[in-house]
């Protein structure tokens, strides 16, 4: 039977860690309530869990003490178990003062609980931390405190918070591989230009001959890296300073993200990333009970594509006129073809909000598809690549080599 390890209230309002066993994880918060416990974590000794508590996996960021939206994700779906027991907001806060695992952390809830002591909403206490949470997130939490289902608002927010994760986790991790490729391979080629290949240009030298093209150009470059690698690095640095600069500026971002989407193979890529967090996002709002023109607005704020946030801004003054959604974000083109017919449908039955969530389920799976593709693309001609240059400089040298003892090649 498998092993739940857990962190729990009891009745005076200590918390308590231990491990049990249970079939799931459900049975497992049932154990603990029979014990008198409120749960507020549940985890699966090995695998990941769902349910009362978060996907609490080990994450090397716990050891740093910026507050990530990992913690805020843990917080959230902490928050709703304790509310969802029935504990009040002042209370739950406490308790999650002791389960937060960093210091920072820690002293931002006390500041929460502070403010709601002194009798502010939740809402507003957050309000005061804008840069650990987003006015997304605000706005959901005063979304529910309005209509009293906080805890409900809570469990969708953090599962908005998970998946959100979830695809940047994924995103992160498949391109872990082919940049230590990268690395790895630019490092092994500087090594054999700056060390390997200047013992064989001695020898050319020494003899005094003809050497062929190829390796002429092979040992210019070893020369220049070598002599110049100062330089190389200067000016490299340079280039990416003004580049950054560059992309800073509003003009430079527009033009940059207008390229990205037009590109041939990353423009479908960054649609559908764009319309999984557009949609995802919308339909949480929605099923908030959050207004559509304040969700559209919202929204705005947490597309990285400016390209598309811009195209979003006609949208929502279209809405605004009285058109339905569908029709501007089919004339705005951002969004695959697929997605906007699937938010039509949802206008026509009355469930747009669940029709978002549906389409980004759908395009957050396309997402992964993608990037799986293209990092199995990727991974055989970055080896190519390497291969190439690789092999430039033993076909140079060995040239140079069989030209001395007059052998044809």
């Amino acid at each position: 039977m498998p092993v739940f390890s857990y962190k729990a209230s009891d009745a005076s309002g200590n918390v308590v860690t231990g491990a049990l066993e249970a079939a799931e994880e459900k049975d497992a918060a049932v154990k603990l309530q029979a014990m008198d416990y409120i749960p507020i974590r549940i985890q699966a000794d090995s695998g990941r869990s769902r349910g009362v508590s978060l996907n609490r996996s080990i994450d090397i960021s716990a050891l740093f003490q910026r507050v990530t939206t990992k913690d805020v994700m843990m917080f959230t779906l902490d928050l709703h178990a304790l509310l969802h027991a029935g504990l009040p907001v002042d209370k739950a806060l406490s308790l999650l003062i002791n389960v937060a695992e960093k210091a920072k952390f820690k002293t931002v809830i006390a500041g929460i609980l502070k403010n709601v002591q002194s009798g502010n909403s939740l809402s507003e206490a957050l309000a005061k931390y804008p840069k650990i949470f987003p006015t997304l997130y605000i706005n959901m939490v005063k979304a529910g405190e309005t209509g009293g289902v906080l805890p409900a608002v809570l469990e969708r927010l953090g599962s908005f918070l998970e998946n959100s994760q979830d695809l940047k986790d994924y995103i992160t991790s498949a391109m872990v591989y082919p940049l230590f490729l990268v690395f790895v391979g630019g490092i092994s080629i500087v090594v054999m230009l700056a060390f390997v290949v200047p013992r064989f240009a001695i020898i050319f030298e020494d003899m005094g001959q003809a050497m062929p093209a190829s390796t002429q150009m092979l040992l210019g470059i070893s020369h220049g890296i070598r002599n110049y690698w100062w330089l190389i690095l200067l000016v490299i640095g340079g280039i990416v300073y003004i580049v950054k600069r560059y992309v800073r500026t509003p003009d430079g971002r527009l033009r940059t993200d207008r390229a990205k989407v037009a590109a041939p193979v990353v423009g479908n890529l960054v649609k559908s990333v764009e319309a999984a967090r557009f949609t995802r996002t919308l339909g949480t709002l929605m099923n908030s009970g959050v207004p559509i023109l304040q969700a559209l607005r919202l929204v705005q704020e947490i597309i990285t594509n400016h390209m598309i946030a811009n195209e979003l801004e006609k949208v929502y003054h279209r809405v605004k006129e009285g058109d339905n959604l569908s029709g501007p974000l089919a004339q705005a083109d951002v969004f695959p073809p697929l997605a906007v017919q699937m938010i039509s449908v949802g206008e026509e039955t009355g469930k747009l909000d669940q029709m978002l969530l549906r389409v980004a389920e759908n395009y957050e799976k396309t997402v992964r598809n993608m990037i799986k593709r293209f990092v199995n693309l990727l991974e055989p001609v970055m080896i190519l690549a390497m291969g190439l240059m690789v092999g430039f400089i033993v076909i140079s040298m060995l040239m140079a080599v069989f030209s001395m003892n007059e052998v044809p090649f």
